[in-house]
C-alpha cells in the first residue's frame, strides 16, 4: 500500500480527487495522536486513519463533502458521552481539518483562432488545465496552439462526449462565428459548466440568441451565457482581449466586483 504522500503525489499527477483528515488538536484520551492522517478518495477508498468508529465515520462523511463543494472544515467532537452525540467514550475532545485534495479547474478555449491562443497562454499562466477544442483539424495541435494540455479537433456539440464538463469547468468561445455557436452550443447549455463566455459584439450575440430561441432553446438557458464576454478594458489587441475575458473569470469565480481598487471601499 502507497503511503499518504505518494498517493497525494499521484492524485496530483492524475489530476485526481480526494480529502486530507489530519488530526489538529487531541485533548484528553483520544484514539489517535496529533498529526494522524487519513486521505479520502471519492469513490469511497481510504488509506490511513483518525481514529475508527463513529468518529471516522463522521469523518469520513464530512470528507465526502468537502471533495463536493470544495470548502475545507474544521470539525470539533467530543468523546465522552455518545447518548447526547459524542462519537466516543474515552473521555477525551479532537478536532481534525478536512482539506479537499482538488485538480485545477480546467478552462476549455473553443476555437483557436488568434484570440483563443491568447486566452490559451494566459489562461495556463494561471494555473488553470486547459483544453483547446476547433473543428479545424489543423487549429487544434500543439504546433499550431501550443502550451494546452489537451486537445479535441471535433465540432463544438460533440465536445462533451469527450470532456467531463462540470460546475468547475470554464468555457472560453472564441469562435469564428454566430453560425458556428448556433450550431454547437445547444449542449454546452445542458452542462454543469461554472462559466460560458462567448465572444464578439452585441449584434453578434443578438443574432445568435434569436437563431437558439428559434431552434427551442430557453431563455433560461440562454442567459447562463455571458456575451460579449470580458471586462470592459478598450481591448483590440488578441493579447488584451484575453486579459479582459480572463479577468472576468477571475472576478465571477472570486466573486469580485470589477471594479478599480482606488475606489473600493476596502
Amino acid at each position: 500500500m502507497n503511503s499518504i504522500y505518494q498517493a497525494l503525489a499521484e492524485i496530483e499527477k492524475n489530476n485526481g480527487s480526494a480529502a486530507l483528515c489530519t488530526v489538529t488538536s487531541s485533548e484528553g484520551s483520544t484514539p489517535r495522536h496529533v498529526g494522524s492522517k487519513m486521505l479520502v478518495y471519492p469513490d469511497g477508498k481510504f488509506i490511513g486513519t483518525v481514529g475508527g468508529g463513529d468518529l471516522e465515520h463522521r469523518v469520513l462523511d464530512e470528507a465526502w463533502m468537502a471533495i463536493t463543494d470544495g470548502q475545507p472544515r474544521k470539525l470539533h467532537y467530543n468523546m465522552a458521552d455518545p447518548s447526547r452525540g459524542d462519537v466516543g467514550v474515552c473521555g477525551g475532545q479532537v478536532e481534525v481539518f478536512v482539506e479537499p485534495i482538488l485538480p485545477p479547474p480546467l478552462l476549455v478555449v473553443i476555437g483557436a483562432g488568434h484570440v483563443g491562443k491568447a486566452v490559451v497562454h494566459l489562461a495556463k499562466w494561471l494555473g488553470y488545465r486547459v483544453a483547446v477544442n476547433d473543428d479545424r483539424v489543423e487549429f487544434c495541435t500543439p504546433e499550431s496552439t501550443p502550451e494546452a494540455d489537451a486537445y479535441y479537433p471535433v465540432t463544438m456539440d460533440e465536445l462533451p462526449k469527450h470532456i467531463k464538463i462540470d460546475k468547475r469547468t470554464i468555457l472560453i468561445l472564441t469562435t469564428r462565428g454566430s453560425s458556428v455557436d448556433v450550431a454547437g452550443l445547444a449542449p454546452l447549455l445542458d452542462s454543469a459548466a461554472a462559466y460560458i463566455g462567448i465572444i464578439g459584439s452585441k449584434r453578434r450575440w443578438a443574432t445568435t440568441v434569436k437563431a437558439l430561441k428559434e431552434k427551442g432553446i430557453s431563455e433560461e438557458k440562454i442567459a447562463k451565457v455571458h456575451s460579449p464576454m470580458g471586462l470592459e478594458l478598450q481591448a483590440e489587441t488578441p493579447e488584451e482581449i484575453a486579459v479582459s475575458i480572463m479577468a472576468e473569470v477571475m472576478m465571477i469565480k472570486e466573486k469580485g466586483t470589477g471594479k478599480s481598487m482606488k475606489s473600493s471601499e476596502k
